[in-house]
């Protein structure tokens, strides 16, 4: 199964990674959010976004929910929030049934704190070691969140699917699935 992560936002990253029953885990590629324009006018850029899931084709995408962040200013917040219904409606009109995660699920599945970026980019290189190329500088964070993003265990999806994903659904199994 090939899945897309999402890490959502102007500075998100993207990563299709592709499962394969009884093998490791394989990421395809990684890439930081298209976007156009800059400073208060940068927006995502669909069009390359939506080239870019074509180019791929996941059987589904797993997107990480949108929320305010505490000292978010109202302008900041407003871009965030924009940029997050581009990508999912992009994803949506591309016809790629999607999941919605809480942060907090996804990031306890693989053992990380809050905001710690860093970490979240040597747990990617720890369990996708022959993609350092695509995960190689600090920032990179992106990149490697929407690849460990894209390692949860989600619901049987069908076609045109949103489901929203709460630490409740995630059976105890399958958060040992990627220690």
């Amino acid at each position: 199964m090939k899945i897309a992560g999402v890490d959502p936002g102007i500075h998100g990253g993207l990563a299709i990674v592709v499962l394969n029953d009884g093998a490791a885990p394989q990421l395809v590629d990684a890439i930081d959010i298209p976007t156009v324009g800059v400073r208060a006018k940068e927006r995502v850029d669909v069009i390359a976004f939506q080239t870019w899931l074509k180019m791929h084709m996941p059987d589904c995408a797993i997107v990480e929910r949108a929320q305010a962040m505490p000292k978010q200013g109202a302008s900041s917040g407003f871009k965030y929030g924009r940029a997050t219904g581009a990508i999912e409606a992009a994803i949506v009109c591309s016809g790629i049934p999607m999941t919605i995660i809480e942060p907090s699920v996804w990031k306890r599945l693989h053992g990380l704190r809050g905001g710690d970026k860093e970490g979240g980019r040597q747990r990617a290189l720890q369990i996708f070691p022959g993609a350092h190329s695509l995960l190689s500088r600090r920032k990179d964070h992106g990149r490697a969140e929407a690849a460990l993003i894209a390692l949860m265990p989600v619901p049987a999806i069908t076609p045109k699917t949103v489901t929203i994903e709460t630490a409740a659904t995630i059976s105890v199994s399958e958060r040992r699935l990627l220690s």
